[in-house]
């Protein structure tokens, strides 16, 4: 059996847990977040600014918000138990949370208080039922490739609540998707009221693990295990691969219509300036995983790795400055608000001047 991460870069180790209790019999998916006053010192996992909010996600539910830039936090209402990963916020009241189990949380109150709108006792189910559609359309290809999707979707859907999804990005308020572990990928357009497979629309035949998911500009991309970085092909209706020189895992994806960031082991990053079409390796600074990234500003990027080291561009990713802390400790996510950046890791939140 895996150990539960200390931070999104270690995710992958812990998809062999089950959904299991944390006070007494119950299911993590049926059992509401405890209340702790020590939420946001506790491992958190994901960041997003929801308007001038700030809100992180992590271990056991917590969700936690700060409406003074990292300063203070309040805990959510969150009606579930399970390890949860990554936060999306495409408006100031509405916002997506995913995590171990297949969780995806909803919010319309910018992050006080959530609901479930899906699982992974459900979604495996949903991802058979709609393959098996599609197949009896021919929309899968030949008999023996639709025969193939339709049984490894049956041996996930098996699976139940074993995979986790880890990572989530909204457009806007209706469209958005989440993706996850062997290439669990699905897309909504009415806000996560429904949910499309898209298990047999990315050039992962390996069926390699998901690890970021982000809108760049009108493009949208995917990163994930072994080099793979998906772009999506609106007019074709998939995510194709993209190559980079580097073939270790891209933990995550960020930049905007200048420039795209892609990031991930031995504090390897890669920056596109045509679409993908070529790539420039980065000078991190880092031998440490880069594990999460965010924009800020005109041409502002910032970078966070497993060590809590911190890395700020004003160039849209061509040149890093490494900010290291004096005590180093896994992080996972960064964000900014004004002139204070937040990172999130394995004891919380914390929140320095952006420099």
């Amino acid at each position: 059996m895996f150990t539960p991460s200390l931070c999104r870069a270690l995710v992958a180790l812990a998809l062999a847990l089950p959904a299991v209790s944390v006070a007494g019999l119950a299911d993590v998916l049926d059992t509401p977040a405890e209340a702790s006053a020590l939420a946001s010192k506790a491992l958190l996992n994901g960041l997003a600014m929801a308007g001038k909010r700030m809100v992180a996600v992590g271990q056991r539910g917590h969700i936690v918000f700060s409406d003074d830039a990292g300063a203070s936090w309040r805990q959510s209402s969150v009606p579930v138990s399970s390890d949860l990963v990554a936060v999306s916020f495409p408006t100031p009241q509405q916002g997506w949370a995913v995590g171990h189990d297949g969780v995806v949380l909803h919010t319309t109150d910018g992050g006080a208080t959530w609901s479930m709108q899906l699982d992974g006792r459900h979604a495996g189910a949903l991802m058979l039922e709609q393959l098996r559609v599609r197949a009896g359309k021919g929309e899968l290809g030949s008999p023996d490739d639709a025969g193939k999707l339709v049984d490894e979707a049956g041996r996930i859907a098996a699976q139940g609540a074993e995979n986790p999804f880890l990572d989530v990005w909204f457009a806007d308020a209706r469209h958005g998707y989440i993706v996850g572990a062997f290439n669990l990928i699905f897309e909504t357009t009415d806000g996560g009221q429904s949910w499309t497979s898209w298990f047999d629309r990315t050039e992962n035949p390996q069926r390699l693990h998901l690890y970021g998911v982000r809108g760049i500009g009108t493009d949208v991309y995917i990163t994930g295990e072994q080099g793979l970085v998906l772009k999506l092909d609106r007019n074709a209706g998939r995510f194709r691969v993209v190559d980079t020189p580097y073939k270790g895992t891209y933990f995550g994806v960020t930049g905007d219509s200048d420039a795209v960031v892609v990031y991930g082991l031995r504090g390897n990053a890669y920056r596109s300036t045509d679409g993908g079409a070529h790539w420039s390796q980065v000078d991190t600074g880092v031998q440490e995983g880069v594990t999460g990234g965010t924009t800020f500003g005109a041409h502002g990027v910032a970078l966070v790795s497993q060590a809590g080291t911190v890395l700020i561009s004003r160039d849209d990713g061509e040149h890093f400055i490494t900010h290291r802390p004096a005590k180093p400790a896994p992080a996972s996510a960064v964000a900014v608000s004004g002139d204070v950046i937040v990172t999130a890791g394995a004891f919380g939140v914390n929140a320095k001047p952006l420099r």
